[in-house]
């Protein structure tokens, strides 16, 4: 299947019950030869049933199913809800909250909070490579009014970003977003970010912020918001900017409020969104699938 939007209809065409989401992610996970997770042997027994777990190894002998060794492991939800959930996300595109990720899937706002962070957790830990070519970089601040906050939770006063938590992003021409949170704006720290995520020799347009002087390595050019100056020839941030635009219309019309805590895990959400919106559906929900090995989350490491 060729296209890049798969309706709901679709959807469920494609994956009307548990079993056709388990063989889904099986193929994904094992790329149709299954392999022990324990030893990696690929001798392998399917169990009558499926009990007490879908496959047992004939060299260790032990049982084990698609979900063992990933974010799915001890997760009482059927397989169906997960690719399902995967999917809304996916659809939505400034996102979608868990209640009504609850509300759709039959379950309670709190599983359905846990279940949406493990998927995020799979994109946050994502292999980025570095972006190349012309890479726009911005800054952006993320928060309430200090004034409208409770006196535990003010963090300073001040106009515009005062007490405000702070994201740094890339965008290259081509489309790829790399965006994360920073503890502040200095030099120090928006020039280890473009070090660390930017190709050497590539051309950077920022704003005129002070922090960006003294690029090195990179062809830099300044746009100056100041003065109202906002294109200038191939020199613009507008990119970087229209990805903000998402992230914060998520942030006011969806979630409405992103702890510290949990805030990198939302900004990776967009970001992995945003760089796979031009794919085919499927193979969104194939590359989530391909990296939930080894990333399991716990519920007490997300509330401790």
């Amino acid at each position: 299947m060729d296209k890049t939007d798969l309706s709901l209809y679709e959807f469920f065409q494609m994956f009307p019950d548990e079993e056709s989401a388990r063989k889904y992610f099986e193929k994904k996970r094992w790329n149709g030869k299954i392999v022990c997770p324990h030893c990696s042997s690929d001798n392998i027994h399917e169990c009558k049933d499926h009990s007490p777990m879908p496959y047992r190894c004939r060299k260790c002998r032990k049982f084990f199913s698609v979900r063992f060794g990933t974010i799915l492991e001890e997760s009482k939800l059927p397989l169906h809800k997960w690719l399902f959930c995967m999917y809304l996300m996916r659809a939505n595109r400034k996102g979608i909250s868990s209640v009504q990720v609850g509300k759709i899937l039959g379950i309670t706002q709190k599983t359905a909070w846990f279940l949406c962070q493990r998927i995020r957790e799979v994109w946050m830990k994502t292999t980025k490579n570095k972006l190349d070519g012309i890479v726009e970089i911005d800054e952006t601040y993320v928060g309430g009014l200090e004034k409208n906050k409770k006196k535990s939770q003010q963090r300073g006063w001040g106009r515009g970003p005062s007490g405000k938590l702070i994201v740094v992003g890339g965008r290259s021409r081509e489309g790829q977003v790399i965006s994360c949170v920073v503890q502040d704006n200095k030099k120090e720290t928006l020039h280890g970010f473009i070090n660390e995520n930017i190709e050497k020799g590539s051309t950077v347009m920022t704003d005129t912020w002070k922090s960006y002087n003294g690029l090195t390595n990179f062809t830099h050019h300044k746009i100056n918001h100041s003065v109202r100056e906002f294109v200038r020839g191939i020199v613009h941030t507008n990119g970087i900017e229209s990805f903000w635009a998402i992230l914060k219309r998520g942030y006011y019309g969806i979630y409405h409020y992103m702890s510290e805590k949990h805030l990198n895990r939302y900004v990776h959400e967009y970001s992995f969104r945003y760089n796979t919106s031009k794919g085919n559906v499927l193979d969104f929900l194939g590359k989530t699938i391909e990296m939930m090995d080894g990333k399991r989350l716990m519920y007490c490491d997300l509330v401790k």
